[in-house]
Formats: C-alpha cells, structure tokens, sequence
C-alpha cells in the first residue's frame, strides 16, 4: 500500500506524520508542491516484456503527460534482483540529488521509496504500481529502491538527454530508514 511519514531532517527517528491514505498523501504532497495521483496500471508487465511493448501499453496516459506537462523524452526503468548493476545503481539513487526538470514517475508495477527533503523535512513517500509522483525540478530527494529491486516506472523528461541529476554532496540519506 502507498504511504507517506514525514520526518524533521534533523531527527529521522522522530515520525511528525504518517498515513496510507490515498487522498491524504496527495492532499499533504500538493502543499509542498508534489503531484500524487493513483492512476490504474491494469495491463500486466511481465519481464519477459521489452520496454517498448511497456510503452506502447501505457501509450495513451503517455500521451495524456506528454501533453499536460510538454514532457518529450520517455522511458522506462525496470529492475529486479537479478540485474546485475542494482548495487551501484541503489547507491547512486540514495545519493541526495536536484534535477533541473520535474521528476516523474508511474509506476506499472513493484515499488520503491522516494525521500524528498524540503521546509527542514524529509517527506518519505512509498509509491507502489498505479501510483504516479512528479518531484518539481530542484527539490532535494533520493530514491530507495531497496536491496532487492522489483519495479518497473515510466519516467518522463523534458530534457532529451532523461535523467540527469545534480548531486549536493549531503550524508542525508545515510541517517534515514533505508528501504529493506
């Protein structure tokens, strides 16, 4: 089930908030600026699918962003255990980091933990298939996927090189719950 806690930065063992309720984690996102919606990914992604036939799915609420946002450049993210970059690529991803785009993600299926850190809070926030997030460009973040990755996101960029991301060089992310 998706949820949010909500932590000070200061103190990741003290939770100021926490709920799995759908419309409360879109209301308190939409106040710092975040979209959270849950939309339906009803079509199966199996791994055996290549990421063109993910796309081609979901081409329709593709289409739907595309023109909503201006986004130019999709792509699809999917990992599991097996990959054999998961642990450079954890690393990388719990790095905190800015990006000079929003950041956008639905996810079709598995989930994953995004931390978006703003007003001297770190907003934990598990999104799960059907849930569809966008991080407003230069708000601070990292991303957990855990230890044994199984999610696939379609992610949307305005910028046709995909993701690129400015890291701050904080340790932030070292004092939070980890995603396991």
């Amino acid at each position: 089930m998706s949820a949010l806690t909500i932590y000070n930065d200061n103190a990741p063992q003290q939770v100021l908030f926490h709920t799995d309720e759908g419309a409360e984690i879109s209301s308190k996102l939409a106040e710092i600026g975040v979209r959270f919606e849950r939309w339906q990914a009803d079509r199966e992604v199996t791994p055996e699918m290549d990421a063109a036939e993910v796309l081609a799915a979901y081409s329709s609420e593709i289409d739907k962003l595309k023109a909503q946002e201006g986004y130019v450049t999709v792509d699809l993210i999917s990992l599991d255990a097996s990959h054999p970059q998961k642990d450079e690529l954890r690393k990388k991803f719990l790095a905190e980091h800015t990006h000079s785009e929003d950041e956008v993600r639905f996810f079709v299926a598995g989930e994953g933990l995004f931390y978006l850190h703003l007003e001297a809070k770190v907003f934990a926030v598990h999104c799960r298939k059907n849930d569809l997030i966008s991080v407003p460009k230069d708000t601070t973040h990292w991303f957990d996927m855990g230890p044994n990755p199984d999610f696939s996101a379609i992610r949307l960029f305005n910028n046709p090189d995909g993701w690129v991301a400015n890291f701050t060089g904080s340790d932030i992310a070292e004092r939070f719950p980890l995603f396991d």
